[in-house]
């Protein structure tokens, strides 16, 4: 089968395969990439879907209200796990990003509405021909983060925005001769 160029081990075939550039409209599903993506600033995906079990054990399955409600003594816990990135502020942006998706979620009824509103409720399809052709950020990403970081998200440069983007749906990157697209 043609894939993606970017797709290079059994891990990644199962995720580009089965989830990205799928739209996701669930928030559960919506914060649980917006937490991965940020974790994998500065590294690869791959290292990241290795370590998307022990994120899902560690995190409580990405429960915004229980990360919310994380005490120092359980980011101090998170440091000390070996399946994840133990980045001290990657861990500690963990609550704040908490309470900013619940903040959003309270604003527009779910993180759904407000991150579709982005490209107007339908994904954007786009015609690349090769892995080279897709940008890293984008005017959306760009005006995402922003916003973003003034909703007091962190970890959500517009780099992370366009990743977050590409994974929940909201841009279509499948190249074109891709079998996936």
């Amino acid at each position: 089968m043609i894939r993606c160029d970017w797709v290079k081990s059994a891990i990644d075939e199962r995720y580009h395969d089965e989830e990205w550039g799928k739209p996701k409209y669930d928030d559960d599903i919506l914060f649980e990439m917006l937490i991965l993506e940020g974790m994998q600033a500065g590294l690869s995906w791959t290292t990241i879907l290795n370590k998307r079990e022990n994120y899902r054990e560690a995190l409580d399955n990405f429960s915004v209200q229980k990360i919310k409600a994380y005490k120092q003594e359980k980011l101090d816990e998170l440091l000390q796990n070996t399946g994840l990135i133990r980045n001290k502020l990657k861990i500690k942006s963990l609550i704040k990003n908490a309470n900013a998706f619940i903040a959003v979620q309270e604003e527009f009824g779910s993180f759904a509405t407000y991150i579709w509103q982005y490209v107007d409720g339908k994904p954007i399809d786009h015609q690349f021909k090769t892995i080279n052709d897709i940008p890293a950020s984008d005017a959306i990403s760009e005006k995402m983060s922003k916003d973003l970081k003034k909703r007091g998200f962190s970890f959500i440069g517009p780099t992370i925005c366009y990743a977050y983007m590409q994974a929940v749906g909201l841009v279509n990157d499948h190249i074109e001769n891709c079998e996936f697209r």
